[in-house]
């Protein structure tokens, strides 16, 4: 007879409970209080709520610019994390200590940093604007904040599996004759999909919930620079709850299917990887 194995911790039932409460507590109770919020609405006033031709704006910022940096980090993410991993350079240890200053930097201090920097009249945006390309108080303003505070994600998450990645398998197809780029997209790319497709799932949904860094850099113009968040704030402070909520919950819907949908495309395009 098969006999199960005791573990000195405590068993599946107390972890399970205790996971359960936690959760219950932590998230599960305070979203169940926006849908009951959102439910003083009437119907019509619900959707006249959410789909305003100010939240719609709102929403488009939000979402494009969330894409926006969560992509370009997904790119130059795992460039930084391939010259981190690979190469041995002086200062190497401090390039890495600053790949997470925007883990521990409060959100406030870096969008008043950026706005600095990228106003017309800083460093980088007086450069910029001779080109005729406003930074700061502008929609690109919000995906420069949103670049700045997700590129963590990408890199923490892609360093661990580039540690792992044998290079005597690089090595031996190279001896074979494979190019370089030949091995980077059929031995190394492949494996390295599932992680920077994480990464880039975690800095999307870290732009689309930013709130700090954004509102100084972006102007908080209704219909041009305006993020879901701020609009958000916004009611509460108009003393508009159940307006806010109506906001919040729809931003929260639409937000958890869309992170679904990219949880489950990164999924597939890694099994693909993997059989391929």
């Amino acid at each position: 007879m098969r006999q199960t194995r005791q573990g000195i911790l405590p068993g599946f039932g107390l972890a399970m409970g205790f996971t359960l409460t936690f959760l219950g507590l932590i998230v599960l109770i305070p979203l169940a209080t926006l849908v009951l919020k959102a439910a003083t609405l009437t119907p019509a006033r619900f959707l006249e709520i959410v789909f305003s031709d100010r939240a719609l704006a709102a929403y488009r910022l939000s979402f494009s610019a969330a894409l926006a940096g969560a992509t370009i980090n997904a790119v130059c993410g795992l460039l930084l994390a391939w010259v981190l991993q690979r190469y041995d350079f002086p200062g190497k240890r401090l390039v890495d200590g600053l790949i997470d200053l925007p883990f521990a930097l409060p959100t406030a201090v870096a969008g008043i940093a950026l706005t600095t920097i990228y106003a017309t009249n800083g460093w980088i945006g007086s450069a910029l604007a001779v080109a005729g390309l406003k930074v700061a108080f502008a929609p690109l303003g919000v995906v420069v904040a949103l670049t700045f505070v997700g590129l963590p994600f990408v890199v923490r998450t892609v360093q661990p599996v580039l540690r792992e990645l044998p290079l005597e398998v690089e090595e031996a197809a190279a001896s074979m004759g494979a190019g370089r780029l030949q091995v980077f997209f059929r031995l190394i790319l492949p494996e390295l999909l599932p992680a920077v497709a994480t990464g880039f799932t975690l800095a999307f949904a870290r732009g689309l919930g930013e709130y700090g860094s954004v509102i100084f850099i972006a102007g908080n113009m209704p219909m041009r620079t305006e993020i879901t968040p701020l609009l958000i704030m916004i009611k509460l402070e108009e003393y508009d709850y159940a307006g806010a909520t109506a906001i919040a919950l729809l931003f929260l819907v639409v937000s958890f299917a869309v992170l679904l949908l990219i949880n489950a495309l990164s999924m597939r395009s890694g099994s693909r990887a993997r059989v391929a």
